[in-house]
């Protein structure tokens, strides 16, 4: 089993599991919405990450009708909110941590349990 993110896929591949054309990913590619690995020889090899990426990009512009402009843009915001929720994430663990240790008392500390979480602290 190969992991996440190890370009193990040749184009022809990846091609045949979507049923796209290889010239559809070579456009991907040229538009910057996935970046395979390359081989010594300039192969392209894609992993199991770009793959769902490129599953994504078929979905916005098959079933939604969004052009691949449209289709960059949605891509840069998905990154920005992962790495929002990644620093979230972390916040929520050091304010865990924090409160743990008697630091800040859970009474001046507020956080909700919604998707986007709000942290107050009173003086």
């Amino acid at each position: 089993m190969h992991s996440y993110d190890e370009p193990v896929y040749l184009i022809s591949v990846v091609a045949h599991m979507l049923d796209i054309h290889p010239q559809t990913l070579r456009q991907y590619e040229r538009e910057g919405l996935v970046e395979p690995s390359r081989t010594g020889g300039r192969m392209r090899l894609y992993s199991q990450r770009d793959i769902d990426r490129m599953k994504l990009i078929l979905r916005l512009t098959r079933q939604m009708g969004v052009n691949l402009a449209g289709v960059d843009i949605v891509l840069q915001l998905k990154e920005q909110i992962d790495q929002m929720q990644e620093e979230i994430d972390q916040l929520r663990n050091e304010l865990n941590s924090v409160n743990r240790h008697g630091s800040v008392p859970s009474s001046k500390a507020l956080v909700t349990k919604s998707s986007y979480d709000i942290i107050i602290f009173e003086d």
